[in-house]
């Protein structure tokens, strides 16, 4: 809680806090907002004979003062954080990425992203973040196709990308929002701001000749809008990231199960016949 930071004095951007001061300051008041564990308990649950020492820093430096090997658990800055660490003097930085990238006495791997996105399936079994999925998309649309007659893009998804407004907690804990596509879904999208094209280039016409501009304006739109006046508004994003992201707030992993979802009509636009 950043305003109890504030009353403190922590400086959460500079100061590093061993068990003793963050209990002394916060106690056990502090649970997860949404699975209610206290998550230095959690950690040091796992320890063998109590070898486990909880530190908190946002420096990831600081980490250097307790030992000269690193394991960055880090997902999307991790590559120059392990830079950064052996920049600063680490003997050894490696991440989660780098862990089980390869099968060990016949485990699963992914060769990619190793340990990431990975999640507990039992007290000793870990779930790994999705590998192969090209050509798992690739058989899914071509089966799909063969059966409807249609093309049909397919994405394996994992966390959407986007940030819970409540408890403040990124979602994406995933390496990507999905490791598989068809490339049909591959880019951006490139839209116009219809809002700022009806009020600065189209002001004063009726609703009727207003909407028959409108799609002239869509159908002749250049490929790419970056920097145009017409596109200012609009947030451009990988469409894999945004199809994830719907995908993921549909479907879950709760109650919901985990099921196929299928989107229709999402490259309609306001000109689509």
């Amino acid at each position: 809680d950043v305003d109890e930071m504030d009353a403190a004095g922590i400086n959460p951007y500079t100061d590093v806090l061993a068990e003793a001061d963050y209990r002394r300051h916060f106690g056990h008041r502090f649970k997860h907002p949404f699975t209610g564990l206290d998550y230095i308990d959690l950690y040091k649950s796992l320890a063998v004979d109590g070898n486990i020492e909880v530190v908190m820093a946002n420096d990831y430096r600081a980490a250097l003062r307790f030992a000269p090997h690193v394991l960055v658990a880090n997902i999307h800055d991790r590559a120059r954080l392990k830079r950064q660490l052996l920049k600063a003097g680490a003997k050894t930085a490696i991440g989660l990425d780098d862990l089980l990238t390869k099968p060990v006495q016949g485990s699963g791997f992914n060769p990619d992203y190793g340990l990431l996105g990975s999640n507990q399936a039992g007290e000793a079994r870990l779930k790994l973040f999705p590998r192969d999925c090209r050509p798992f998309v690739e058989s899914v649309r071509q089966r799909l196709g063969e059966l409807t007659g249609r093309k049909i893009e397919v994405m394996v998804y994992g966390d959407g990308a986007f940030k819970d407004p409540q408890g403040k907690i990124w979602e994406l804990a995933d390496p990507v929002v999905s490791p598989g596509f068809t490339d049909g879904l591959s880019g951006m999208p490139s839209e116009i701001k219809m809002k700022y094209v009806v009020d600065n280039e189209l002001a004063g016409l009726d609703q009727t000749a207003t909407a028959e501009a409108l799609r002239q304006k869509i159908r002749g739109k250049s490929a790419d809008l970056i920097g145009k006046e017409a596109s200012l508004g609009t947030t451009p994003r990988q469409l894999t990231d945004l199809l994830g992201s719907l995908c993921d707030l549909i479907s879950g992993s709760g109650d919901k199960g985990t099921p196929i979802i299928l989107v229709q009509g999402y490259f309609d636009n306001f000109a689509s016949d």
